[in-house]
């Protein structure tokens, strides 16, 4: 079989290993600034040889729903990861995203693992292993599946590999570190030496572009790490495409304090406690670095809530971009609309929207907030480390990278 479909794509076999590479929150600039500094080689030939597109990523630019799409290909109107967090109104939980069984599509993974290809699934962050390995046969000889900051605890029989640390020769990493992000790209490299998997993807953590925007010293650092790596997968000759699920703006004001739209205390001001809820699907177990603020909300209504009338409302609001109803921002982001609240806001570029202002800890926030979610990180970079087949100027996706890497890269 030349092809194998899942989710209504088709995508070649690959003649070569194929790495498929998620940074997390690396909003265009952060590459080309770290190429000025004369220490990013890789990159530097990317840009001049490979493929050098921005993309979109998904609405809300956040890490879920973004790397479930990159590693789908479709929307999450068909995977169903609408965000991190989100309201079940049939248990009336909030609940986290990361359990395999909100998953409504499978990945590429299961398809060529189905026919016969060899996995590496590698990421940042144990919250996205489940649903990454969603389907997966998980055995040394059929596919790897672990996360940096459980690998101190990766068995054979939940993982598909062991002696984790030992193979990568690293310590386990914080998981609040630049490590933990250096630890996946190390693995990656050491799991293509010994085992040449066919396809593997490398997902790291935002916690750098969180702190440090393109060009400063840090994230210049951060992204030269990161090319010695890539340039090893490289001169081994594999196919790299490196991609983003969201970019990253300043989200604070003049006096370095987050610039803050607390939602539920203006709805609960307007409408009267308990008529709307809240729910911020930027909350995941890792809120020191952003607070759980990001530029993404939505409103669940009691039924006396009149939608209408409060989407007027909200849209004379300085700082919130888009006010929408479930119907049109579901059609408009693709999102799945049983996930979804009855209002969706979006926040303006330089602000975040929060419930109120007691429930968020902000005392982590070491530097002035740098977030995500809304419009105005949805570019991201799409690189490859081959030329590409690419005709015309249309809109690519960031879920585009699988497409790009098995079915248009020109050797």
């Amino acid at each position: 079989m030349d092809q194998v479909v899942v989710n209504g794509r088709a995508y070649r076999r690959p003649t070569r290993p194929v790495v498929v590479v998620c940074v997390d929150g690396s909003e265009p600039g952060y590459i080309e600034r770290a190429v000025e500094t004369g220490r990013a080689r890789f990159f530097e030939r990317v840009l001049e040889h490979g493929t050098n597109r921005l993309a979109d990523c998904v609405i809300p630019s956040f890490t879920n729903p973004n790397n479930i799409s990159i590693v789908t290909g479709v929307p999450p109107s068909v995977h169903g990861i609408s965000g991190n967090f989100f309201f079940d109104p049939e248990s009336g939980a909030e609940v986290m995203m990361n359990d395999p069984r909100l998953m409504r599509a499978d990945t590429v993974f299961k398809a060529f693992q189905d026919a016969g290809a060899r996995i590496a699934v590698i990421t940042a962050k144990d919250k996205l292993r489940r649903l990454l390995g969603h389907g997966l046969a998980i055995g040394p000889e059929r596919a790897i599946c672990f996360s940096a900051e459980q690998a101190d605890t990766a068995s054979l029989a939940e993982h598909g590999v062991a002696g984790v640390t030992e193979l990568v020769g690293m310590g386990q990493p914080d998981v609040y570190s630049a490590e933990l992000s250096e630890f996946v790209l190390r693995a990656g490299v050491a799991v293509m030496e010994r085992d040449a998997p066919d396809i593997m993807y490398l997902s790291t953590t935002d916690y750098i572009q969180h702190k440090h925007a393109p060009g400063t010293p840090v994230a210049n650092a951060f992204y030269a790490m990161m090319d010695r790596y890539l340039g090893e997968l490289d001169a081994m000759g594999v196919l790299i495409a490196l991609t983003a699920d969201h970019g990253m703006n300043a989200k604070h004001d003049a006096t370095g304090a987050p610039d803050v739209i607390y939602l539920q205390d203006l709805l609960d001001r307007w409408l009267g406690a308990g008529t709307a809820r809240v729910i911020l699907p930027i909350t995941d177990p890792y809120v020191v670095h952003h607070g759980a603020l990001g530029s993404f909300a939505t409103v669940y209504l009691a039924p006396s809530g009149a939608v209408p009338p409060l989407i007027e409302r909200l849209r004379g609001v300085t700082g919130i971009e888009l006010a929408l109803t479930r119907t049109d921002a579901c059609a408009r982001f693709e999102l799945p609309e049983d996930r979804v609240g009855d209002v969706v806001v979006l926040a303006a570029t330089h602000k975040v929207l929060g419930t109120s202002r007691a429930r968020h800890d902000l005392s982590g926030l070491t530097e002035p907030l740098r977030s995500h979610g809304g419009l105005s990180e949805q570019r991201v970079p799409l690189l490859v480390n081959r030329p590409t087949a690419l005709t015309g100027g249309g809109r690519l996706r960031n879920f585009d990278a699988f497409d790009l890497a098995l079915n248009r890269a020109v050797d």
